[in-house]
């Protein structure tokens, strides 16, 4: 007898219908933040945010440096809230991002950047929070009501509103097409059999691996194994793994390496060979990698759009691990839907 669907797999259906809803609903906003950005030529950005929201502002970090040629550093919100001390930003875009909008300390840092002379935009589901209210501009994320306490749907409609802005700010003809043609892709991707590695995954320890903006991504899916399967896991950058974390890599070890059709697949593919060889079982959303499982994974029609349909592909195979495990993903132990710090 099949177990009941849980709501955070009910959650991770309704994504490409979310996007879908995002790029209908929030055109007037997007387009309108861009024009401002452009108007006022940033010559840097930051980020505000915490946990899944956190993973996305460095996704976000990778596309505003590949795409617009202008760094993007996360800035701790602590800095304000427990130090007190007012940065000098202006000149700066500054994307805070929360789906709840209503952490404390996310909102007093964006606020600090806007008193200090920094653009400051909203990424949140919730147009009335107190994050909106703090901010120059708000791109609400239109993902309607997400119950399971592991976010989902709110992350990739993050990413999506992300990455539509800069790409608006740069008008990049080819990224916007794409980006219009992710909710197709996304169908096809909640939909591709992981089981394999759902097999192979023991509870103990695991890497996940990635380079730029699959990094970013490794990093929610490490963040997704400790919530909601109680794992330990740990996310490094391809570049990074050989240099100390390698050593604890044995035989039949799990990694899950994340790699986009981009500048990176290849380094990446090198680095599951590696660990392969050292006896690791490494599953790879390429088949550039030797050595690994392939996982079956959707390919976008932008490189940099790769790494959204590789996340939702996983987000079907860490619910699957849960129930394998005992555990419902919908109240993982420890966490509420809403986490506001200080």
């Amino acid at each position: 007898m099949n177990a009941p669907q849980t709501q955070m797999r009910r959650e991770i259906n309704e994504i490409p219908d979310a996007v879908e809803r995002l790029l209908s609903e929030g055109a007037g906003a997007v387009t309108a933040t861009a024009a401002e950005i452009r108007d006022l030529a940033p010559s840097y950005l930051l980020s505000v945010a915490r946990g899944s929201s956190d993973h996305a502002s460095t996704y976000l970090k990778y596309a505003s440096e590949l795409l617009l040629g202008l760094p993007m550093a996360s800035v701790g919100p602590s800095v304000k809230s427990i130090y007190g001390v007012d940065l000098n930003c202006a000149g700066a875009l500054s994307i805070s991002v929360s789906q709840s909008g209503k952490s404390p300390d996310i909102v007093q840092l964006t606020s600090a950047f806007r008193d200090k002379g920094a653009y400051t935009v909203a990424i949140t589901n919730d147009a009335t929070s107190p994050l909106a209210e703090a901010s120059a501009a708000v791109l609400p994320i239109h993902a309607g009501p997400e119950l399971s306490v592991a976010a989902t749907k709110t992350f990739v409609t993050s990413l999506v509103a992300g990455l539509w802005l800069l790409a608006e700010i740069k008008q990049d003809a080819e990224l916007l097409d794409a980006i219009r043609k992710l909710p197709g892709h996304l169908a096809k991707a909640k939909d591709c059999d992981w089981s394999a590695a759902v097999e192979a995954i023991d509870g103990q320890s695991l890497y996940t691996l990635g380079r730029g903006p699959s990094w970013a991504i490794s990093n929610e899916a490490a963040l997704k194994f400790k919530e909601t399967c109680q794992i330990h896991a740990e996310s490094y950058s391809a570049a990074e793994v050989l240099h100390g974390p390698v050593s604890i890599v044995g035989e039949n070890f799990p990694v899950i390496a994340f790699a986009a059709a981009d500048a990176a697949e290849e380094s990446v593919g090198d680095m599951v060979q590696a660990l392969a060889d050292k006896g690791a079982h490494v599953f790879a959303t390429t088949d550039k990698a030797k050595g690994a499982e392939v996982l079956p994974h959707v390919r976008t029609d932008h490189w940099i759009t790769d790494p959204i349909s590789s996340i939702v592909s996983f987000y079907g195979m860490v619910d699957a691990v849960a129930a394998r495990r005992g555990l419902n993903p919908d109240t993982p132990r420890h966490l509420n839907k809403v986490t506001e710090t200080v």
